[in-house]
């Protein structure tokens, strides 16, 4: 597990440079005042005035940085180094008095509970196991506190990523929760990134909701969506609303999934 996690940590610190300067971050439009929060996460988080937020996985910052914008009391937590470096330095000059501490989300606790813990997109595959995942988010949250999560679908995960005939082709096991290794250059931000290896595992969706069960919070709303955040296909195709979705002649499947839980008074 320490091989697995220290893998992807080398590769975000290695990463993270070419995405502050991506146009996938459009890191000047946020400058101006962009609000990083998609309409799924607003949904699901809802109105955040006033409230402590804790934003788990948080890169370097930016969500974070708009829950604050929109009144929340905002601390953002991620492994790499870099990032944390990074997400410090921009809520410095934006003016945002947004707190960002570096820890490994599988183990870290910052003795303190919040009244919101959020977590989005493209963050659980990074992780080896989520049974302490949802013992983090149950440490942090207050109790009656609220968590949302919003992530690609495992289904995604299943599918050649790597063909560009627009053919969805089973190439992953769902039941194995198989390691899904790769090693090149270039992120999903950034093509130019330096040559790094990195490791996905498939969790299930059974796998997600008993973590957060067996930590002892109660689920109170799941969703499904045929669409992404990201061209996760070649063939994907953006609407207007900014959302990623398979070509409408094609069956669709689910992109995406978000749950809401909280934590028993």
């Amino acid at each position: 597990m320490d091989d697995f996690v220290a893998t992807n940590r080398r590769h975000w610190d290695a990463v993270t440079p070419g995405h502050v300067t991506s146009q996938f971050y459009d890191l000047a439009g946020f400058k101006a005042g962009r609000d990083t929060i998609d309409s799924v996460e607003a949904a699901g988080v809802g109105d955040v005035a006033g409230k402590t937020l804790l934003h788990l996985q948080c890169h370097f910052g930016l969500d974070t940085m708009s829950w604050a914008r929109r009144g929340a009391l905002a601390t953002g937590i991620d492994f790499s180094e870099v990032a944390i470096d990074t997400a410090r330095a921009l809520a410095a000059e934006v003016g945002l008095a947004t707190r960002f501490e570096v820890g490994n989300v599988l183990e870290v606790d910052l003795e303190e509970q919040f009244d919101v813990v959020f977590t989005s997109h493209g963050v659980l595959g990074w992780l080896p196991e989520l049974e302490s995942w949802g013992r983090t988010i149950a440490r942090h949250l207050e109790p009656g506190g609220h968590f949302f999560v919003a992530d690609s679908h495992p289904c995604v995960l299943m599918f050649d990523e790597e063909r560009t005939d627009g053919v969805l082709a089973f190439r992953y096991d769902y039941f194995k929760r198989a390691e899904i290794p790769w090693e090149g250059e270039g992120s999903y931000a950034d093509a130019r990134a330096p040559r790094t290896r990195l490791v996905e595992r498939l969790h299930p969706l059974e796998d997600v909701v008993m973590a957060l069960l067996e930590a002892g919070l109660t689920i109170t709303d799941f969703r499904e969506y045929p669409y992404l955040g990201w061209q996760g296909f070649a063939h994907m195709v953006v609407g207007e609303d900014g959302w990623w979705r398979l070509p409408d002649d094609q069956p669709q499947v689910p992109m995406m999934f978000s749950i809401a839980a909280t934590k028993p008074l």
